[in-house]
This record gives C-alpha cells, sequence and structure tokens, in this order.
C-alpha cells in the first residue's frame, strides 16, 4: 500500500486504532507536528466511517497513518490484526496510501502528557487517543525525515 514515495508526502492523518474509540491527529512534515482531531466511535465493531470521511475531506492529508499496536516485546496482541484490517479498509475506502507504525508506549505518554498538563480530571474529559495519534505521527515524522 505504499505507492505514494514517502518524499511527496506533506499532510497525514494519522489513527490511534480501539475497539470503542478511534483517536485521530493530522499534521504535517515541514514542522514534524501533529494537532489532534475529534475522536471516532466504534460501534459493533465498525467505526464511523462519515465521521472519519470528513475529516479527511477537510485536511485533505497525502496518506493515512495507523498505529500498529503490538506488545512489548514486538509480538502481536489481540487488537493488532482489528488495526491491520482497519488500515487495509481505510486504503480501501479512501484510496490513500496507508503506513503502519510501531506504537508501543503512545497511549502511556499520552495519558502522562495529558496528566502533566490539566491533571486527573482532565484526562476524562480530553482525549487520550487523539493526543495517542499525534504521538505515533510525531513518532513516524522523526523516522520518516
Amino acid at each position: 500500500m505504499n505507492g505514494t514515495t514517502q518524499k511527496k508526502i506533506q499532510r497525514l492523518v494519522a489513527f490511534d486504532y480501539g475497539t470503542q474509540k478511534i483517536g485521530m491527529a493530522t499534521g504535517q512534515k515541514i514542522t514534524a507536528t501533529a494537532e489532534p482531531l475529534p475522536q471516532i466511535k466504534v460501534k459493533d465493531g465498525k467505526p464511523d466511517w462519515l465521521a472519519i470521511e470528513k475529516q479527511l475531506k477537510e485536511w485533505k492529508p497525502d496518506a493515512l497513518l495507523v498505529g500498529l499496536p503490538l506488545n512489548m516485546d514486538g509480538t502481536e496482541q489481540e487488537v493488532t490484526q482489528l488495526a491491520q484490517k482497519f488500515s487495509r479498509q481505510l486504503h480501501g475506502r479512501f484510496g490513500l496510501d496507508v503506513f503502519m507504525q510501531d506504537e508501543r508506549l503512545t497511549t502511556v505518554g499520552a495519558r502522562s502528557e495529558l496528566f502533566e498538563k490539566v491533571g486527573f480530571r482532565g484526562l476524562k474529559s480530553r482525549s487520550v487517543d487523539s493526543l495517542a495519534a499525534c504521538l505515533i505521527l510525531e513518532d513516524w515524522f522523526s523516522h520518516n525525515a
């Protein structure tokens, strides 16, 4: 799914896949930074495709990025195959190249970063998943500069 050369990619939308909600972020290669987007709900195993399409139309990314959930030893976990399936669905629905990025520790990092900024109460009111998507995207930028 990597038909577009990474040099041509300037804007991406990243996803932190989950079985109940999906975090989203957008970023650009020039600044190598990301900003969170509204999280997407998952109902009965199906993402809100209309909400995803709305964000993609607004941000017009060159490619998409999905976090690859792995165990700390690098082995797959239950949700790994679901995230891979989601990336194939994104490619099929929107025709954009989809890259996968190891996401180990991004949710932990997102919780820690949010806790530092807004405290315990802020963790519930803010989207940890979308912040995790930011961290996934910024990590991708750092490895694909």
